[in-house]
């Protein structure tokens, strides 16, 4: 498939939209917003297509469902965008040389900001309201899943910028085929940053075979470590609330690790998930110690593949650790970098995960759910870096620049 043509006018659209104002920009995003809200009905329809497609039991059901309250949620994520101050033209540093020369690093767009994801339509709403801000224009390939979903908002967000006077290839749905993601990978000379958001295999396959620069995103293998002098109440609420809350989303929680002297905290700890249905893989120490004290029918022996594995579901493993270090070992070997949590009430202890833990976001006492670009007062997201290039973590309005040196002078040559 030759995807060419779509690609020079999103490199186009992706010239004009630096020279909008950012007053302008601004209104477009909340006109965006609005409409979503009074054609709701319409995305919800397109969506519910989408749904009939997809068994209820796939953990991946959630990500794909919007609602009423789904999309109210968007579009007030899309009204905080706006109401951020633009990054572009920050001046990042300014140095005037001896022979009266001033040199200036100015953030700037990236110009065409290419995103592969899977079943997740919000996507399509968070990605173009952060690269429209940053005057970026976006391509996008979603999958089968959410086609109708995606045609949707597409096609709404192309009615409000051609309303506006906007060139409507500012964003670019691509279609839901193998083609069209070959192409984009493609794509050298069109799109200047590739960002893929899904799972691993996603990831790896776009990681393999891009020939334009990309960002990898979204494999979330998250820990939780309940230390020693962790406080019971607030660890059962934390741990509940980072696996449950949305099993379905990257930084869900996917291993507990406890200290061997708390094990009989364990109970305790796992109790409110058994409400929730979450099947427990414990090691044998942990085993014993849920044992009788947590449904028999969620609890079952963990296997070595147990551990390091993205649940996106209600499961999770367990295992002991009789030392910090053991389970800084063990957080070493098994994350994919994403986010990491302990859970104590010892400075020291805190002090030596937040140094030793190589993830994006090390979180002390707190529910690694949080690890979300609006969440983080960044508006929203366009993923969740792992690695440690240009960036790291929720991705959000900073994170779409990248700069230039804007040199001033008045007549000087060099010798």
């Amino acid at each position: 498939m030759n995807l060419n043509t779509e690609f020079e006018q999103a490199r186009e659209a992706g010239r004009k939209l630096n020279m909008l104002s950012k007053e302008r920009i601004d209104a477009v995003l909340r006109a965006v917003a609005d409409e979503a809200e009074a054609r709701s009905e319409e995305i919800l329809e397109a969506n519910r297509q989408d749904l009939e497609r997809m068994d209820p039991a796939n953990p991946m059901y959630d990500r794909l469902k919007l609602t009423v309250e789904r999309i109210a949620d968007i579009a007030s994520d899309m009204r905080n965008v706006a109401a951020l101050p633009s990054p572009l033209g920050e001046v990042l540093s300014r140095t005037t040389r001896p022979n009266g020369m001033v040199i200036e690093k100015v953030r700037v767009p990236f110009g065409v900001v290419g995103v592969i994801y899977e079943a997740r339509p919000n996507v399509s709403f968070d990605v173009f309201g952060l690269c429209f801000k940053t005057a970026n224009a976006c391509v996008l390939k979603g999958g089968h899943d959410a086609q109708c979903s995606n045609e949707a908002i597409v096609g709404l967000i192309r009615g409000v910028l051609d309303r506006e006077g906007i060139d409507p290839a500012s964003v670019t749905l691509l279609p839901a085929d193998r083609e069209a993601t070959a192409a984009l990978l493609g794509a050298q000379g069109y799109v200047d940053l590739l960002i893929p958001r899904g799972s691993s295999s996603l990831i790896r396959y776009v990681r393999e075979n891009a020939r334009i620069p990309m960002i990898e995103t979204g494999a979330g293998i998250c820990h939780t470590y309940f230390d020693r002098a962790g406080d019971t109440e607030k660890g059962a609420r934390i741990i509940c609330n980072a696996k449950t809350r949305r099993v379905s989303v990257c930084n869900a929680l996917d291993c507990l690790i406890i200290h061997s002297d708390r094990l009989s905290d364990l109970p305790a700890l796992c109790e409110p998930m058994a409400e929730r249905n979450v099947i427990i893989y414990a090691n044998t120490r942990a085993y014993e110690a849920l044992k009788g004290h947590y449904p028999e029918r969620l609890l079952e022996h963990a296997t070595e593949e147990s551990f390091g594995t993205e649940f996106l579901d209600y499961k999770m493993a367990v295992r002991t650790a009789d030392s910090l270090e053991e389970a800084l070992e063990h957080i070493a070997r098994y994350s994919s970098g994403h986010s990491e949590a302990i859970v104590t009430e010892d400075v020291e202890a805190a002090r030596v995960f937040r140094a030793r833990v190589d993830a994006a976001c090390v979180y002390v006492n707190v529910s690694t759910a949080f690890t979300d670009g609006a969440q983080f007062g960044f508006g929203a997201e366009i993923g969740i870096s792992t690695q440690k290039l240009h960036a790291r973590g929720p991705m959000a309005l900073a994170e779409l620049t990248s700069y230039k040196y804007l040199i001033t002078g008045d007549g000087q040559t060099r010798a």
